[in-house]
C-alpha cells in the first residue's frame, strides 16, 4: 500500500527551453503523458519549420539579411532593421518587400497552424528630429507596420498575428559600437509554440497545448 500511495503521488518534473515555462505531470497519468506527447509533436513541428525556413530562405540567410534561431519565445525570423526601414521611420522600403513577401508566403501556406508575434527593437540612440516620443514609439510602429503588410497585403489571417515594441531595452549586441547599434535595430518575426496554461488545473504549472488567441494578443 506505501508504494502505492507513493507510486501515485510522484510527480515528475519535465522542464523545457521553450517559453522558460517549466511542465509538471504525474507519473502513470493517461492525461499527462499525452500533454508529453503533444509537447514533444510541437517541438518537432517547429524543428521542421525551421529547417523549411533555412531551405527557403537560404539566399537571404547568405548574404546576412536575416538570421533564423530557435529560442525560448519560440522559432525568431530576426530582420536586419535597417533592410526594412529607413532611420528614424516606419514606412517599409521598398527593397523589403519581396523577403517580406517570402516570409508571408511560407507562413500561409507552410505554417497555418501558429500564431505570429512581430517585435520592434531599436538602439539606443534617442529620438530627435524624427518625431517621435521615444524609441518605443518607433520600434512599435515598425512591428505594426510589417503586421499591417503581412494581414492586408499578403492575407496572412490577422487572428494569428500580435505586434510589440520594445524600443531599445533588449539589445542583442552592444550599442557603444556601430555594428552593435546596427544588430539591435531589428525586427524579429516570431513562430509562437501553441502553449497555453490549463484553466482550472490544481497545479499552478501544469500546461496544454491549445490554441492561444486570447493569451498572445
Amino acid at each position: 500500500m506505501k508504494n502505492k500511495f507513493l507510486k501515485s503521488v510522484l510527480v515528475l518534473f519535465i522542464g523545457f527551453s521553450l517559453m522558460g515555462c517549466t511542465f509538471i505531470f504525474q507519473v502513470g497519468k493517461r492525461s499527462d503523458a499525452q500533454k508529453i506527447k503533444e509537447l514533444s509533436d510541437q517541438l518537432e513541428e517547429l524543428a521542421r519549420a525551421k529547417g523549411l525556413l533555412e531551405q527557403k530562405l537560404g539566399q537571404e540567410i547568405s548574404d546576412k539579411q536575416i538570421k533564423l534561431q530557435m529560442m525560448e519565445k519560440g522559432l525568431v525570423i530576426t530582420v536586419v532593421g535597417d533592410l526594412v526601414f529607413d532611420s528614424g521611420k516606419a514606412k517599409i522600403r521598398p527593397e523589403a518587400y519581396d523577403l517580406l513577401t517570402k516570409v508571408a508566403s511560407i507562413l500561409k501556406e507552410n505554417m497555418a497552424q501558429f500564431n505570429v508575434g512581430i517585435e520592434g527593437h531599436t538602439d539606443n540612440v534617442p529620438i530627435t528630429k524624427s518625431g517621435w516620443k521615444s524609441n518605443w514609439e518607433l520600434s512599435t510602429a515598425r512591428a505594426l507596420s510589417v503586421l499591417h503588410y503581412l494581414a492586408g497585403e499578403q492575407g496572412v489571417s490577422p487572428e494569428r498575428l500580435s505586434a510589440i515594441g520594445y524600443g531599445e531595452y533588449r539589445p542583442v549586441a552592444s550599442n557603444e559600437t556601430k555594428d552593435g547599434r546596427k544588430q539591435n535595430r531589428r525586427v524579429e518575426i516570431v513562430i509562437l509554440p501553441n502553449v497555453t496554461k490549463v484553466k482550472g488545473d490544481a497545479s499552478a504549472s501544469s500546461y496544454d497545448l491549445k490554441e492561444p488567441k486570447e493569451n498572445l494578443k
